[in-house]
């Protein structure tokens, strides 16, 4: 290793084994006689085949662990530092094979490292695991968002104070919810209406109802069906271009198109909020959670979108909606220095539901400005259509494959060769994965490793029910109350 210093871990005084010593380091729990002297970050080129990247721990916060890899015939934990993972992290894998394992982990090295995150979970069982090993220094931290509890509705409102110069983004990160969950029906005609009537909604906040402090998706379906009320906002529109379209443009096609343009808005948008647990999530003008808030005071906000309790159909359009939401509340931090954003990481499982190329160009460019830290995790990659999936191999800093189907053992091939084939993509064991690491920048050549053990240095906490009853007080309304005000804004 010519050219590079060596460093090492000294624990003066101590009878702890390794594992005990990465743990009582992590968590800062060192007695005060040890003594912890610097770090090691080198590779080893001896191996053409594996690129070695050891990992110790002298700024453990700065580095998240997450497998093992073989050095000289011992397994050794390494991980990827805070900087590179700016340039975010793609994950594949069939269902069973580590996937689940590898994000939780992560995602619990944050938690105990006093990080900012949110996990989206589509299937449930990976978040309600999660709840039980939240220490309880970081209870108050965190926000559970279930919509299966029907009981408690929190707040998901869009289109709440949406600043003059954000209006354009969040109009485009709505419309784009739109356009992916209903891509084969969606023409332009729909969206230039569908863009016209959020600007409308956004810019006549002089007309807020007695219920409304801001405007919600309802408003919508309201400014399109009850002629009274859009003539009410009209009245109080103050962009001229916006203003032109009611007063001149919208009147051709309430007579001309209505059946091709106005009605397909009505259904679409009419089939999600006839849906009461919808409905009483983003019915609700004022949203308990700040999401800017969450990134800057490094929050933790744990999303279940189980699809066998609440539709598959529902879960998209919730964790569309949330990623919009993440995505508008980072770019808000234009406010701010770039070295005052504090990291936040955002983990989503079967990524491909809730998002569309259309933002996510932006999202991956954008988002390591702002410091959203992008985890992203599916099972093929046919679940991806051409353009994303050419976005995701071309911008990500570290690709991540666990065992996946022969299908995709092709494409796969392109990013690993010619240190491995399709077969060693297909083929290799259960937790078993291979990867290119983002490394101070620059992704490294391919290497194999295996995921460290589910919960590997965290015990159960018991701190389930105490988060869910602090979410409940803190960021919910009963039903009961929500459904009254929606009833009486609807008179």
């Amino acid at each position: 290793m010519s050219g590079e210093v060596k460093t090492g871990l000294t624990l003066k005084g101590s009878s702890l084994n390794k594992v005990q010593i990465q743990r009582s380091f992590f968590f800062r729990q060192l007695a005060e006689e040890y003594c912890l002297e610097e770090a090691v970050l080198f590779p080893n080129n001896r191996n053409k085949k594996l690129l070695w990247l050891f990992f110790m721990f002298s700024s453990m916060p700065d580095i998240n662990l997450f497998a093992k890899t073989d050095f000289r015939g011992k397994g050794e934990t390494f991980g990827i530092k805070r900087e590179d993972r700016r340039l975010h992290m793609y994950v594949i894998g069939k269902t069973g094979m580590g996937k689940t394992t590898l994000l939780l982990n992560m995602i619990l090295n944050d938690i105990y490292g006093n990080e900012g995150v949110c996990f989206i979970d589509p299937h449930g069982d990976a978040v309600e695991a999660l709840l039980d090993y939240i220490p309880s220094w970081r209870v108050n931290d965190v926000i559970y968002f279930n919509p299966a509890d029907t009981d408690y509705p929190i707040a998901l409102n869009v289109l709440e104070t949406v600043e003059p110069e954000r209006r354009y983004f969040a109009v485009s990160g709505l419309i784009s919810v739109f356009r992916k969950l209903y891509a084969e029906y969606w023409q332009h005609r729909q969206e230039h209406i569908l863009r016209n009537v959020i600007l409308a909604l956004l810019d006549g906040e002089k007309t807020l109802l007695d219920y409304n402090k801001s405007k919600t998706l309802l408003d919508i379906y309201r400014m399109l069906s009850d002629w009274r009320y859009r003539n009410k906002i009209v009245g109080e529109i103050e962009d001229p271009i916006v203003k032109s379209f009611w007063k001149n443009e919208f009147p051709k096609y309430l007579y001309q198109f209505k059946g091709e343009a106005l009605s397909p808005i009505q259904n679409k948008l009419g089939a999600f909020l006839s849906v009461p647990l919808v409905r009483n999530i983003v019915g609700q003008t004022e949203s308990r959670v700040d999401f800017r808030e969450l990134m800057d005071k490094q929050k933790i906000l744990l999303v279940n979108l189980a699809k066998g309790r609440i539709g598959e159909d529902n879960s998209s359009f919730l964790g569309s909606l949330i990623t919009t939401k993440l995505q508008l509340a980072a770019m808000s931090r234009i406010d701010i220095e770039e070295e005052q954003r504090k990291d936040f990481y955002l983990f989503v499982d079967e990524f491909q539901n809730f998002v569309s190329i259309e933002t996510f160009d932006g999202i991956l460019s954008e988002a390591r400005k702002y410091r959203l830290c992008l985890a992203l995790a599916h099972q093929y990659i046919g679940q991806l259509d051409e353009r994303l999936s050419k976005a995701i191999f071309g911008n990500v800093g570290t690709i991540i494959s666990l065992p996946v189907g022969a299908e995709n053992g092709e494409s796969l091939e392109k990013q690993f060769y010619p240190e491995f084939n399709r077969q060693d993509l297909v083929n290799h064991g259960k937790h078993h994965l291979y990867l290119m690491l983002a490394i101070n920048g620059r992704m490294s050549k391919p290497f194999s490793a295996v995921t460290l053990p589910p919960f590997y240095n965290f015990k159960p906490q018991g701190n389930r029910e105490k988060i869910i009853a602090l979410s409940r007080s803190r960021y919910t309304c009963k039903r009961e109350e929500v459904e009254g005000k929606i009833e009486r804004w609807g008179e």
